[in-house]
Parts: C-alpha cells; structure tokens; sequence
C-alpha cells in the first residue's frame, strides 16, 4: 500500500477531515488530525445537513458509519416550506421519498458519529496551524500553541479560510455578491412561537425583495437562521455593526428588512445568541494547480460555494472517500500519482457543482425566486 508505515496529518476535523481519518485508519493508516478547537465541545454546530446518495452517504457506508447516521437522523428535517416576507405559505415540501433519499441529520450528532469512530486520541486538540516546512520528504507542521509535528503526507481540510490551501495554490476565491449573517436561536418555542410553528421541525425558505432567510430546526429545540443580501464584498468590515451585539445585529435587521414582517425579529428574541457573518466565496470553475507528491486539500479548502445547493458538507464526504481510495489502491504507482489523479477527478467535478450552485444562488435572490424555486420543485415532484 502506498502510505505503508507512512505518516498522515489531517489539518482540520470537520465532516471531511474526520471522515477521512475514518477511511484511512480502516486501511491501517497512521493518521492524526489536528485541530483548532480546544475540545469537541467548544463550538456551537450549525444547521441541520442533508446527504445524498452518491456522496455523503456513499461515504459513510464507506466508513460503516450508516447504522449510526441513522440512528440519530432526523427524518422530520426534510420538509421544507417557502414563504413571502409576510409569512404567506406559497409551498409546502413534504416528500417522504426525498427524505429517504437525501436523509438529514444535525452537525452536532453528525460530528459525534465521526469523533467515535476514531480510535484514541486520533484528534490533536487546540492545534490552530501556524505554518509548515518541508523535512527530509515529509513535512514539519507548526501550531500556535507552540508544538511541531513531522510527518510525511499533509491533508489539508481547514475550511474556507484554509491555511494549507496557499502552499498548493495561489488562486483566490471570488466574491459572489452575497453575504450571510448566521444566528442561532435557542429555546425557539418560548421565544419565537410563531416562526418555531412555522418551521414545524423542518426549514423555512422565505425569500423576497432579493433577500433570503432560511430557518432551519435542529433536534435541541434551536432555530439556526441566514440571511442572505446582496451587499459589498467589504460589508462587514464597512457596515458599523457589532456582530457580538445582538441589538446592534436586530437594528441592522430591522433596517435592511424593514418590509418584511415585523414577526422575523422574534429571531433576536434569545437570551444567549451568537452571529457571525460570511461573505460567500467560490473558486474559478477552471482553477487548477500541478500535483504535489505529498500534499493536497479537500472540502471547502479546495472549492468552498455559497450553501444555496446543500453540496458542501456531500463534497467534502465524497472528496474524503475518493481520496482514500486513491492513496490506498494498488493501481498507482506513487502517492504523488494518486494525488494528481484525485485533483483531477475532484477539481472537476467540483467546477460542475459550483456551476450548480452559483445558479441556485442568483435564483434565490432574484425577483422572481419563489416562482423559480416552486417550479424547481414542482419539476422534481
């Protein structure tokens, strides 16, 4: 096997990077992944995620995680409502064959699954990356908190700000022209009852006046929320608001969305609420850079899109399963070969996927996009 008694660091333990490490150590692979949080409980997971056939759940069967994904998916999370800025129904999604074939499950229990699957002490906690060197034929890693690491091959899956992604490329994303502000309510029936019954265990797309918010449940009883506006690429640098200050965000609110419904700002109703804003990037749909033999990047490292399509999470599952596969397949002759043939599979199925997603996105911030988006539906039902 390729990465016999070979060394593999995973920067960044995410959907991808723990999935990867998963596959991996099935094939006996030593592998670490290390990781900026301080602990598995240090951050809040985001909204619910669901996994299709040919990606997310390939994936895990892969990993033989299937049993446990459902065991804790949500089947109720697959409805899906769209509304005007008036809280008006205009559709109602509720196909119980959709639900089965893309299957929907929270972050939090999703990431569980993954960390247990694992064997000891495979996470490195509070390992933020500080920079790295070639070391003989491997590499030399370096953390924040001071400690190094000497391995031999380095995964990069830290994200869309990813850190490792620059020794590989130089390509930057682009903008495209929408930013979301993120939030998460607890508690929702108690302080948001109507938007709570509205959701009704599944999402909300409510679209309008170019704007997008998208609510989703979550199984601990939360809203997760985005709004989606077509503002500057500098805008929250250049906005004024104070995303630590909840009314500082709900005066933004109430201003940018001032003709919707004053029943939205039971969104900002929570006790405890955290926000964080997020420019929507992509990558050219011809980037592409020369293979290196011991270094490569998956997930939103390597092609991060605006969320308008629910592929990211399933492209970083399927970049995990087919990257193992080609550093543990006997067909190729070097670990450089098989990084080289997984970027070209992996960077061009990711140009087709983003392709898909950048027209989803201008769809849900047009001035038609309920009409757009009930006919899109209507054609799959």
């Amino acid at each position: 096997m390729l990465l016999a008694e070979k060394t593999v660091a995973i920067v960044g333990g995410g959907p991808g990077g723990l999935t990867l490490a998963r596959l991996l150590q099935l094939q006996g692979v030593k592998v670490q992944v290390y990781e900026r949080d301080a602990s598995r409980a240090s951050r809040v997971q985001g909204a619910t995620l669901d996994l299709h056939e040919e990606s997310g759940l390939a994936a895990l069967r892969q990993a033989g995680l299937i049993e446990a994904f459902y065991a804790h998916h949500r089947p109720e999370a697959g409805k899906l409502r769209i509304v005007d800025p008036q809280l008006a129904i205009s559709y109602d999604w509720d196909n119980e064959h959709e639900h089965e074939s893309r299957p929907e499950i929270d972050r939090g229990p999703l990431r569980t699954i993954l960390l247990d699957s694992l064997a000891p002490d495979t996470v490195v906690w509070d390992c933020q990356f500080a920079s790295m060197e070639h070391a003989g034929d491997g590499w030399l890693l370096r953390f924040k908190n001071g400690t190094t690491a000497q391995v031999d091959v380095v995964i990069g899956a830290d994200g869309a700000r990813s850190q490792i992604r620059p020794y590989l490329s130089p390509i930057a994303p682009c903008y495209s022209g929408i930013t979301i502000v993120e939030g998460n309510l607890y508690a929702a029936a108690k302080h948001a009852p109507v938007l709570y019954q509205l959701v009704d265990g599944g999402k909300v797309f409510a679209l309008g006046k170019q704007q997008s918010l998208i609510l989703s449940a979550k199984g601990d009883g939360s809203l997760a929320f985005y709004t989606g506006c077509k503002v500057s690429e500098a805008w929250v640098q250049s906005c004024g608001i104070d995303f630590n200050n909840k009314n500082s965000v709900l005066a933004w609110f109430k201003q940018a969305f001032a003709e919707w419904d004053a029943a939205w700002q039971a969104l900002f109703a929570g006790d405890e609420m955290t926000f964080v804003p997020r420019p929507q990037y992509y990558y050219p749909l011809d980037q592409a850079w020369e293979a290196q033999p011991n270094l490569t990047i998956i997930g939103d490292a390597a092609h991060v899109m605006p969320p308008y399509a629910g592929e990211g999470v399933n492209m970083a599952l399927q970049d995990a399963l087919e990257l193992a596969k080609f550093l543990t397949s006997a067909k190729f002759s070097s670990i450089h070969v098989a990084i080289a043939a997984f970027e070209q599979t992996m960077l061009k199925r990711a140009a087709e996927v983003t392709q898909l997603t950048l027209a989803s996105t201008e769809m849900l911030h047009s001035d038609n996009s309920i009409e757009q988006l009930i006919a899109m539906f209507s054609e799959v039902a």
